[in-house]
């Protein structure tokens, strides 16, 4: 592949000073990791998003987290077919091959796609009309937020939206099969959690208040 560079020089000697510090203190973690495999509690959803990081946010460390990361942390129905399915693949290898226990969608505030769906929504604009041939047509799954949202303030209709958008996801999550199957059983137990990146509150989703409530 002749268009392929070299890493940046901060980011090796970033790297480098890792290797010195952060992997010796948890070498034996390492270790443990490599020979045995790996078998996370739990797989997180969330946004691209270069200030959301989930394992800072909860405190965890290398092999406790199955990550999946996309643009405003959506995820697809289901519908198996022969098209690229990224999400959904993530989520069935989390759920029949690791069995992870939880499985958590994380929202976040600024969200730049949750943005750009509310503002495609307000005004009218289809996905074929927006500059992105990619990002305008996975905001779609977003729309049907938008036509939930309560709220009158425009930012704050903006956060409900990205909030209605998580539980979108979770709805989406039981039209899998073996998603609904092992809430079924009990194995798997689904989350809805929303991440103030300014305050560093978290929210959580109460299924029994309907709102995210503040942990």
């Amino acid at each position: 592949m002749k268009h392929a560079v070299g890493l940046p020089a901060e980011l090796i000697d970033g790297y480098q000073a890792w290797k010195k510090d952060g992997f010796e203190r948890q070498s034996a973690r390492y270790l443990e990791l490599a020979e045995q495999g790996q078998s996370p509690s739990a797989m997180v959803i969330s946004c691209c998003d270069s200030r959301v990081q989930a394992t800072e946010i909860f405190g965890t460390q290398s092999g406790d987290f199955f990550l999946h990361r996309n643009v405003a942390n959506l995820v697809p129905p289901y519908a198996p077919n022969s098209d690229f399915h990224g999400t959904s693949a993530a989520v069935e290898y989390a759920v029949k091959a690791l069995k992870v226990s939880h499985l958590i969608v994380l929202g976040h505030s600024q969200c730049g796609g949750v943005q750009a769906c509310y503002d495609m929504c307000s005004q009218g604009v289809s996905a074929e009309e927006g500059e992105f041939e990619f990002v305008g047509h996975w905001l779609d799954m977003l729309r049907p937020a938008y036509a939930r949202v309560d709220a009158q303030d425009n930012a704050a209709r903006v956060i409900e939206m990205g909030q209605k958008g998580v539980l979108g996801s979770l709805e989406n999550l039981m039209l899998f099969p073996f998603v609904a199957e092992a809430v079924a059983s009990k194995t798997l137990s689904l989350h809805g959690a929303w991440h103030d990146i300014g305050s560093g509150n978290l929210l959580a989703y109460n299924a029994e208040t309907g709102v995210f409530e503040p942990q």
